[in-house]
């Protein structure tokens, strides 16, 4: 990063804050420096540096910048809601409305009212809101792998099924936009359709797929965010640096999950990180595996990740999606959000 007015360039944050404080203690321990013109001077140099401390402060990841999935830290909206209390959450993001076992982005709009009403109560904003949209196999692209006892029969009905899911993606999409104007929210995930054997080969079609979702949401002053996910086209973060700059618009970003590109037998940190268009990262996830010593083989150094993230300039939110299914859910939840802020307070 540099500063254009003073040609200063910012490699080591530690480097930059020491030097500014020995410039301040040279202007307040030289008793002697009395004369207008040397303050100037003195001012002068400690002013980008100044601003460079204020820049690095301003993308520090605090406690403000972490959020949750309500269905993954309670089994009702009040439940997550004092989940969020507890921890002096002031973000969450929504999936589904588990009470009602339905998704946010395809509810009914009473019930999305219904929802922000209760959230907006308790003083929480949506950081983000994640949808099922698209996650299918679409025509013309034939998964890698057949689902399990897919006979000939089961086969047909699922291709119509997914043709049919494929042909009304603008009107879900739409019932979305619409749900997270409702909740002011400017960020709603999609997929990139079931894993084919040869993924990168879809990434043109893609683009064209979500081009019209992109361009849409913009209207409406809305981010499309494609998430990495194992069973997609799209799984780990060297594929999120090849699709990403292939859509323009800076209305496309990412959701990056880490334990998906691991899971998709990526190491996501560094080497993955690496590979990420950094500057179209508009949220990204953390599971409870990543943090709990309970998972040894899929522990992540988050502490690292978010320094990078930190130093990079990002500006978006790091939600927690527990994404435990032993019976410990909640548990879970409570002791993977007490690790990030943890993190989050050591940084």
């Amino acid at each position: 990063m540099q500063n254009p007015g003073s040609g200063i360039r910012v490699n080591d944050q530690s480097q930059l804050l020491n030097r500014h404080f020995d410039i301040i203690s040279y202007v307040t321990t030289r008793s002697h420096m009395t004369s207008r013109r040397q303050l100037l001077r003195a001012a002068a140099a400690a002013a980008p540096l100044t601003f460079v401390s204020r820049l690095l402060a301003k993308n520090r990841i605090d406690r403000s910048r972490i959020s949750a999935i309500t269905d993954e830290i309670g089994m009702t909206t009040t439940e997550s809601i004092d989940f969020a209390k507890t921890y002096g959450l002031k973000w969450v993001e929504v999936r589904e409305i588990r009470e009602k076992k339905k998704e946010v982005g395809l509810a009914p709009e009473a019930d999305v009212k219904e929802l922000a009403a209760a959230l907006a109560g308790a003083g929480l904003k949506i950081s983000f809101m994640n949808t099922s949209l698209l996650k299918f196999a679409w025509p013309g692209m034939e998964p890698a792998r057949a689902p399990r006892n897919d006979t000939p029969e089961k086969k047909e009905k699922r291709i119509a099924s997914e043709k049919e899911k494929f042909d009304r993606r603008m009107e879900d999409f739409g019932k979305a936009l619409e749900a997270a104007k409702i909740l002011g929210c400017d960020k709603v995930r999609v997929f990139s359709g079931t894993r084919t054997a040869d993924p990168q080969s879809t990434y043109p079609h893609i683009v064209e797929v979500f081009t019209p979702m992109v361009e849409e949401a913009a209207k409406h002053k809305i981010h499309v965010l494609v998430e990495n996910e194992a069973s997609q086209n799209v799984a780990t973060s060297a594929e999120l640096g090849m699709l990403v700059p292939m859509l323009k618009s800076p209305w496309f970003g990412y959701n990056w999950d880490p334990n998906n590109a691991h899971s998709a037998k990526e190491i996501p940190f560094p080497d993955g990180y690496k590979k990420l268009p950094i500057d179209r990262m508009m949220n990204s996830q953390v599971k409870a595996r990543d943090l709990l010593p309970d998972f040894p083989a899929d522990n992540l150094p988050w502490h690292d990740i978010m320094e990078a993230m930190q130093k990079d300039g990002y500006k978006g939110h790091i939600g927690l999606e527990t994404h435990i299914f032993d019976g410990t859910l909640i548990p879970k939840a409570n002791l993977s959000m007490k690790e990030i802020l943890r993190i989050v307070d050591s940084l």
